[in-house]
């Protein structure tokens, strides 16, 4: 045992904590005036910001490798291997290729926000919220065509990009040891890549059949509204129908899915508007329900320094995220917000975010992150399932008297949005790492893609996509070298902690009518979990909130039970599958 370098690591990581935690402040802020005012100056100085973290965090992840086998404390062995994997991205140590690397994925995000299409009938080219719009509102198959195709060109000026990016990521990745960045992503979950590639399956087997029967019912109902000739019988469904830019979410269709014989439902959008809410009064509705369990308020800064808004003179990143500044104080929003109620659960979603930076921001900075990225997605997830008609009756947004869908109209409508979200979920990262491992290459990306999607959403693009197209790029996380994994794992996990938070606070019925608004005991159970940030591996922080130690499906199922034996009634007769 070499005793120098036994007595080294401690001051070698707080080294390391010191200039990362510098490092990383720089570059939030440079990528947050990018984010908020895109500009070539901009571009650059978030460029060359990120290069400095990514080049430091390389150097000081190879240094690491200097304590093989020293005795060290179990709080020092996991600083040592979170270092390694701090970040999603690692560029080559060669300075060109490292900056040219992090060019890549600055151009690639910019390529994105700049996509424009100006849609049928149109005269003004239009952006990702507009056309949106179109694919949830319309039901004329050729305008939705249309919008869906517009949009999907932005992959075009980003595939020759990516291609290059993926080289790149990949040499730098294996500079620190991984085969591949798509190895290196799956190595941040506590157990070695292969092993949770057969943990995701395994969760993805226990959801399947949900899936299928919801795709089935939602197949049979659009072939209703749009004929034989638009939406077969059998096969997968044209995805410009399913009211979502990905078909990752349905519930726009809701108006036309709705159990048969449904009561017209309380409509969330029209109550928000109708009270003149603003931006800013929508994410105070959330805030409230954190401080409703025990949470503090947020901060004033948070209130000063967040965009709630798209603003009318400039070019901005309009796609929702949280924003930890600082490692400290410094918590913000990046949204422009519609009132509408999906931007209602997406505030909820994105404060879950702020509310877990805010509680770990006191443990060691290579400890201030969240269990596994999947957690962090979750918990604001699992809030926003206490969104209920009891939890809207009490806040004032709905009235005594208001009417909304019986069980079976809520849970179908929930699942518009949660079980059609899986498959896709699971494809966009189960086809990244089959191109970073080199088994799909770049003359074949598009189709590969389509593959993909076919085989786990059951959908299918409205025309021929040849290799000219670059389909992948159209979704955000793509271009912006953000994992996509931890969407699927918060959608089993945000169930799993409902049912435990909801068991805390002593809420009787069923899964789906419950809320734990205002329970004390829900949130501090929540804070335990929270403050633990990742200093601890995530079973343990998954047993501080649901007493269990292994990510299950379960509460999942046991949530839309009720809506599982409906859809098989509904399905008799229909064949399911594509």
């Amino acid at each position: 045992m070499n005793e120098g370098l036994s007595s080294g690591v401690g001051a070698f990581l707080h080294q390391v904590e010191s200039r990362l935690l510098e490092l990383s402040r720089e570059a939030q802020r440079a990528d947050w005036v990018y984010s908020t005012y895109i500009s070539p100056d901009s571009e650059s100085l978030a460029s060359r910001a990120n290069a400095r973290l990514i080049g430091s965090t390389v150097e000081l992840a190879k240094e690491s490798t200097r304590f093989p086998g020293v005795r060290s404390s179990p709080e020092e062995k996991r600083k040592l291997a979170l270092l390694r994997l701090a970040l999603p991205l690692i560029a080559p140590s060669d300075p060109s290729e490292s900056e040219e690397l992090t060019s890549l994925v600055a151009a690639m995000q910019s390529a994105y926000s700049k996509g424009r299409h100006t849609p049928l009938g149109a005269t003004e080219p239009v952006d990702l919220q507009a056309l949106s719009r179109i694919l949830r509102e319309s039901r004329d198959p050729a305008t939705l065509e249309d919008a869906w195709t517009g949009w999907y060109r932005v992959g075009r000026g980003i595939r020759p990009a990516f291609t290059r990016y993926v080289e790149l990521a990949n040499r730098g990745s294996r500079e620190l040891g991984f085969t591949d960045t798509g190895a290196m992503w799956r190595s941040k979950y506590d157990m070695p890549p292969d092993a949770f590639s057969s943990e995701v399956e395994r969760l993805w087997e226990q959801v399947r059949p949900l899936y299928r029967s919801l795709h089935t019912y939602v197949r049979k109902r659009l072939r209703a509204t749009y004929g034989e000739a638009v939406v077969p019988a059998e096969g997968p469904i044209p995805a410009h129908l399913l009211g979502n830019m990905w078909a990752q979410s349905w519930n726009g269709l809701y108006p036309i899915l709705a159990p048969p014989g449904a009561p017209s439902e309380f409509d969330l959008t029209n109550a928000l508007v109708g009270r003149k809410t603003t931006p800013e009064e929508m994410v105070r509705y959330a805030e409230r329900f954190f401080v409703s369990i025990g949470l503090d308020p947020l901060p004033a800064s948070f209130w000063e320094r967040s965009m709630l808004s798209r603003p009318r003179d400039r070019e901005v990143v309009c796609h929702a995220s949280a924003w930890d500044i600082d490692f400290a104080d410094d918590i913000r929003i990046k949204m422009c917000i519609e009132i509408t109620a999906e931007d209602f659960q997406v505030i909820h979603h994105e404060l879950g975010h702020n509310y877990y930076q805010r509680a770990y921001a006191r443990q060691p900075f290579l400890f201030r992150e969240s269990a596994h990225d999947g957690f962090h997605e979750a918990v604001g997830d699992a809030v926003a399932l206490s969104i209920t008609p009891e939890y809207l009756t009490r806040i004032g947004l709905a009235a005594a008297d208001d009417r909304f869908p019986d069980a079976t109209g809520l849970l179908l409508q929930r699942a518009l949005e949660k079980i059609a979200f899986l498959p896709f979920g699971f494809a966009v990262d189960r086809w990244r790492w089959r191109v970073f491992s080199g088994e799909i290459g770049p003359a074949e990306y598009n189709r590969t893609w389509w593959e993909t999607v076919r085989e786990y959403q059951g959908i299918t693009p409205p025309g021929e996509r040849g290799e000219a197209e670059f389909d992948p790029g159209a979704k955000y996380h793509v271009p912006s070298n953000v994992p996509y994994m931890r969407y699927f794992l918060a959608h089993i996990l945000q169930f799993q902690f409902h049912r435990a938070l909801v068991r805390a606070a002593g809420v009787a019925g069923p899964l789906h009518a419950a809320s734990i608004y205002g329970s004390h005991e829900a949130g501090a159970r929540l804070r335990t979990m929270l403050e633990l940030g990742q200093s601890r591996e995530w079973p343990d922080a998954l047993e501080a909130l649901t007493g269990e130690r292994r990510m299950d499906a379960s509460g999942l199922l046991e949530y839309f039970e009720p809506l599982r034996r409906w859809l098989d009634e509904q399905n008799r007769g229909e064949r399911a599958g594509w």
